[in-house]
């Protein structure tokens, strides 16, 4: 194998793809890494300021909980989806209220749902295949205090994510997901600045740091490639080693 077979295993050169929650940490990393390879990339968020500045995408302001954003993206065609919209507040158990359950609930699991319902109706309509890619967490894998809310929901986009990919494979539609530790971003930055819950984060990672949004986005990229052509139905933990223990 050449240089260049290398090179073309990771081009995307010709595809489209869709990344939600793209303009801020994790999604814009990815966001920028599709484009970087040739993807044209549709960068999906609720605000058309935060997605200025974000190198060769195309922006789309839309709510991924709406109706009409998964009907617009059931009539576009695609190549890779990235599901990566989402949310958490860490809280005891005890203290969850319903409307926050019912708010991450919504984000984090029918609004994933949705969006990757209507991807598929997009790639069986144009039956080129495609490639779709959860983005869940390690907390999908293990548990952890104040996150039962959390936990349920990753864990419930690792399961759709092993359906989705034995039912789609006869349609040449990959289906995996990527699931981060602790990665640095604006929704993480509160609970990090806390210097106890940082120091058991970083003891609790057997490399002993945290990811970056970068680590993220490499993934990603490997997944939505050609190079990963015999991959379907699992997930590729970024974790540092946190769920080998």
């Amino acid at each position: 194998m050449t240089v260049g077979d290398l090179r073309d295993l990771f081009d995307l050169t010709g595809k489209t793809a869709v990344v939600t929650g793209a303009s801020r940490g994790i999604g814009r990393a990815i966001a920028e890494a599709l484009a970087a390879v040739g993807a044209r990339v549709l960068a999906v968020a609720r605000g058309g300021d935060d997605l200025a500045g974000i190198d060769g995408v195309e922006p789309w302001v839309a709510d991924v909980r709406d109706s009409t954003f998964h009907d617009q993206l059931a009539a576009t065609q695609l190549d890779i989806l990235v599901n990566n919209a989402g949310t958490n507040q860490p809280l005891p158990m005890s203290e969850v209220p319903t409307e926050l359950l019912d708010r991450m609930l919504a984000l984090n699991v029918r609004s994933a749902y949705l969006t990757a319902q209507a991807a598929v109706r997009s790639m069986l309509a144009s039956g080129n295949g495609g490639s779709i890619i959860n983005i869940t967490s390690q907390m999908g894998h293990v548990g952890s205090p104040r996150r039962t809310v959390y936990c349920m929901t990753k864990h419930a986009l690792e399961g759709l994510t092993k359906a989705m990919a034995v039912e789609l494979a006869p349609d040449g539609i990959r289906v995996n997901a990527v699931a981060p530790t602790f990665v640095e971003t604006p929704m993480t930055q509160p609970m990090l600045d806390d210097p106890e819950f940082k120091r058991f984060v970083l003891d609790s990672i057997p490399l002993r740091r945290l990811a970056t949004t970068r680590d993220v986005a490499i993934a990603v990229l490997y997944l939505a490639s050609p190079a990963a052509a015999m991959i379907t139905g699992t997930s590729l933990l970024v974790d540092g080693g946190w769920t080998a223990r």
